[in-house]
């Protein structure tokens, strides 16, 4: 073999290599030996630390290890996890209980228990209004908490079931209304619902997330779209199709990357070119149930939960099947 096509191949090889490298795939898997179902996950402010829901607690463990750290117990029917570095504290949305865990950052501690709308599911802290946000689905409003002073000042009727929100961090809030197929924007100056927009054909928004910088939202839906929200009018730009499940969505800013996890056991990433223009990166094949999502832009990792199941019952039409106990994990999906 000549030199030159030698060094030809050596080059298509090592190309090859970086290239595989960059594809996005299934790096770890943490196994959490506790009992209950879940919900969301979320990644600490800087602490290296992840938080997952699960049942009557919040497991935490390292980011980069899956090691366990700690659990905030009593938080029952637990969705989601928020926190307010500039208090130290942690929040956790408790469906069953119809309240907010608060807890320290440092230490794990509890310190008190917040009333909140009934059933709050999703939780988020808000930047520009500096407060905790949970979006209750029974009560089809939401809760807005002081988190300094640990006391819920407000709530908002939504007129649907909240599922997801998100801000723009200059005095919107934009919540999925699931039972609507809308987008309500809420002006956070007056606590006042002052838009509610359709995404039809898109049905059964769940996760939901933005990019500021192109004022886009992306929300996942049932019916296996993304719907692409112009965030300044409410136009739905475009859906795109994603796996069957989704729950959750996720965005990295830097990569400009949006992820779609999806019950289905696929997680469906597409890359914003520009503020209208969207190419499909992958569909990972993950693990059934893995359908919330947690993207740490620092790690540029997604993590989702899930177990193992058992398997569905033939005589009984959509039944769902029974996680297999002992088999909770978290998946880790990088490139």
């Amino acid at each position: 073999m000549k030199k030159s096509l030698v060094l030809l191949t050596i080059i298509s090889l090592a190309c090859s290599g970086l290239q595989a490298q960059k594809t996005f795939h299934v790096l770890n898997t943490f196994h959490i030996q506790s009992g209950g179902g879940w919900d969301y996950i979320a990644t600490g402010p800087g602490n290296n630390r992840l938080y997952v829901s699960h049942g009557t607690q919040v497991n935490i463990l390292n980011e980069k290890t899956g090691d366990s750290i700690g659990v905030i117990e009593n938080t029952t029917g637990v969705h989601g996890i928020a926190f307010d570095k500039s208090t130290n504290k942690g929040f956790t949305s408790n469906g069953r209980l119809n309240n907010v865990t608060v807890f320290d950052l440092t230490t794990n501690a509890v310190i008190t228990q917040v009333p909140t709308g009934i059933g709050p599911d999703a939780i988020m802290y808000e930047s520009y209004t500096k407060k905790i946000i949970t979006c209750n689905g029974r009560s089809m409003n939401l809760s807005i908490i002081d988190p300094v002073t640990n006391k819920l000042l407000d709530s908002v009727a939504v007129g649907g079931k909240p599922e997801t929100a998100v801000s723009n961090g200059a005095g919107k809030l934009y919540v999925n209304i699931e039972n609507k197929n809308e987008i309500v924007e809420v002006d956070l100056k007056t606590w006042a619902v002052d838009a509610h927009w359709s995404i039809v054909p898109a049905d059964g928004p769940t996760g939901l997330s933005i990019d500021k910088t192109t004022n886009r939202l992306f929300a996942g839906c049932g019916n296996k779209m993304l719907a692409v929200v112009d965030a300044t009018n409410g136009k739905l730009i475009q859906t795109l199709p994603i796996g069957d499940g989704c729950d959750g969505t996720g965005f990295d800013a830097s990569t400009k990357n949006i992820f779609a996890s999806n019950g289905d056991g696929t997680l469906t990433i597409y890359h914003e070119k520009s503020a209208d223009v969207y190419e499909l990166v992958s569909n990972v094949v993950t693990k059934r149930g893995a359908r919330t999502i947690a993207v740490d832009e620092q790690n540029h990792l997604a993590y989702m939960p899930t177990a193992d199941f058992e398997a569905a019952d033939p005589n009984v039409p959509k039944s769902r099947p029974k996680m297999i106990p002992g088999t909770f994990q978290v998946v880790v999906v990088g490139q």
